[in-house]
């Protein structure tokens, strides 16, 4: 009887262990994150999104005589603020005592990647390219500064980041946020095929 106690007792000890630093499958990740917007719709907030949480820093902290920073960010920004702190606490509990950091990477995307020069997988991202020493080099230039540049840029000019456009815009039926998404799926062929191989 104590045996099977014993076995009952780590099967949900593995069962937690695998819901807090396991990989969740895609048929219950996927819906969870699908009914988000829904649950958004009804506590009354459809936006979701990231990017803009950064203007709504600004205008808390310093708006200035800045008219893009002149609003009530209260009521524009405040649960979009404490979204982005959750992502921070949540983060910083996944680093420290979560379970193994490796990405799942196949076995084909592995050699790909290794022909372009990148061999270390050990982490969230390729210390080859996402290293304080990169930002020496050409390419870790382009890839951080430049990239996170455009990134910012293109957040703000298309009016959101792609959760914001590819969960909330779309399930809001926003022609500037199908727009958006295509823009994000050419642009990562593009520069996939293209200027990766071409840069690295």
């Amino acid at each position: 009887m104590g045996a099977i106690t014993g076995i009952e007792r780590m099967n949900g000890t593995t069962a937690r262990a695998i819901l807090l630093s396991g990989t969740w499958p895609w048929y219950v990740a996927g819906p969870a994150i699908g009914l988000f917007v829904p649950a958004l719709l009804i506590v009354g907030n459809a936006l979701f999104g990231v990017s803009s949480s950064l203007r709504h820093m600004c205008a808390s902290v310093f708006p200035a005589k800045i008219e893009y920073f002149r609003y009530d960010w209260k009521k524009a920004g405040l649960w979009n603020l404490l979204f982005v702190f959750g992502i921070l606490i949540g983060g910083f509990l996944a680093s420290h005592y979560g379970g193994p950091h490796n990405v799942a990477i196949s076995d084909a995307t592995k050699v790909d990647l290794a022909k372009l020069g990148i061999h270390d997988f050990s982490g969230l991202a390729p210390r080859e390219l996402f290293h304080w020493s990169a930002l020496l080099s050409f390419k870790g230039f382009v890839l951080i500064v430049v990239g996170g540049f455009l990134v910012g840029f293109g957040t703000a000019y298309a009016g959101g980041c792609t959760s914001g456009h590819a969960i909330s815009g779309l399930a809001d039926f926003q022609l500037a946020s199908l727009i958006a998404v295509v823009g994000f799926f050419a642009g990562g062929l593009i520069a996939t095929h293209f200027i990766l191989p071409r840069l690295l």
